[in-house]
């Protein structure tokens, strides 16, 4: 008589353990995080691509254009991919392309520009990762749709044709 009752307990315990984890298994924990933002555009001042002079954000971002701000590095596989997607959106005359280079050597990225094309109006170089860090950015590539000092659209990973789309659709 004992043993029926242990023996109840376990099989009791064992379905409540189940249901709890299957439970817990159809619940998604993944946190995705908004990208339509209406925020405004960090400030920041950094380093030109090019040369030494310092770029500062309150002089690249006007009030009445569109902007695509994109961090990318030489060493990301992804921003390879995405790259002829960058290419397409420089023919539009109603975007301008930022480019933070991020936490990337100099002599790579410029082999990375020279070898698949420079997309971009203005590269700055983001050394330290700190000012992409200050736009939200969780990695490479992601990019940033900025209208009216507002970051408007953001883009996690790398753009492909459907993206390419929606922001042709956005700035038309």
């Amino acid at each position: 008589m004992k043993s029926r009752y242990i023996s109840l307990i376990l099989i009791l315990i064992f379905l409540i353990t189940f249901v709890i984890f299957f439970k817990g298994l159809k619940n998604s924990n993944i946190y995705t995080p908004d990208t339509n933002l209406k925020k405004e555009v960090p400030s920041f001042k950094l380093k030109s691509f090019e040369n030494d002079s310092i770029v500062i954000s309150e002089k690249i971002f006007q009030d009445n254009d569109y902007y695509f701000m994109n961090i990318w590095a030489s060493w990301c596989i992804p921003c390879k991919e995405e790259h002829e997607f960058l290419m397409e959106l420089k023919k539009d005359d109603k975007i301008q392309l930022v480019g933070f280079n991020y936490k990337d050597n100099f002599t790579n990225a410029s082999s990375f520009l020279k070898d698949l094309g420079n997309p971009y109006d203005i590269i700055v170089s983001d050394k330290d990762g700190t000012a992409s860090i200050e736009w939200g950015a969780y990695g490479v590539p992601e990019s940033f749709l900025v209208y009216q000092n507002k970051i408007i659209k953001r883009f996690i990973g790398p753009i492909n044709n459907d993206d390419l789309l929606e922001i042709q659709k956005i700035i038309r």
